[in-house]
């Protein structure tokens, strides 16, 4: 299955003495679901679970993981490889729940899509939800 997103941003015209000018300013990112996005692997003998993350969004130059362990200010910075997808590796404690965001270039803040589920955050949105 290939989920495709497309994010676009515009910026407005304005009025400049009397004269209408028309500013376009384009910013697309399309993110497509290539792989598992959340893969966890749990160890019987070990109090954590690995859990590995993968996401391709092309046009992207950096993609941060925020919110594990209730850390928002934090960030997990996932690693670019060769292909453009990027990834990155967490250690997390069993029995626990997640919330977390993806932020792309800085600007750009993305739920996961293969998510356990969504819990509504205090800006009027959603975080992605992590059970382990």
């Amino acid at each position: 299955m290939i989920l495709l997103l497309t994010w676009v941003t515009f910026l407005n015209m304005f009025v400049l003495t009397g004269e209408r000018v028309v500013l376009t300013y384009k910013k697309t990112f399309s993110f497509i679901k290539a792989e598992k996005m959340v893969q966890k692997t749990y160890y019987k003998t070990k109090d954590y679970c690995k859990v590995k993350f993968a996401f391709t969004a092309e046009n992207a130059e950096t993609i941060e993981i925020l919110g594990l362990n209730s850390d928002w200010e934090n960030s997990v910075i996932m690693k670019k490889k060769k292909d453009g997808t990027f990834s990155a590796e967490v250690n997390l404690p069993k029995e626990t729940k997640h919330e977390f965001k993806y932020l792309v270039n800085d600007t750009l803040w993305i739920n996961e899509p293969e998510a356990d589920g969504q819990e509504a955050n205090a800006f009027g949105g959603n975080n992605s939800l992590l059970v382990i």
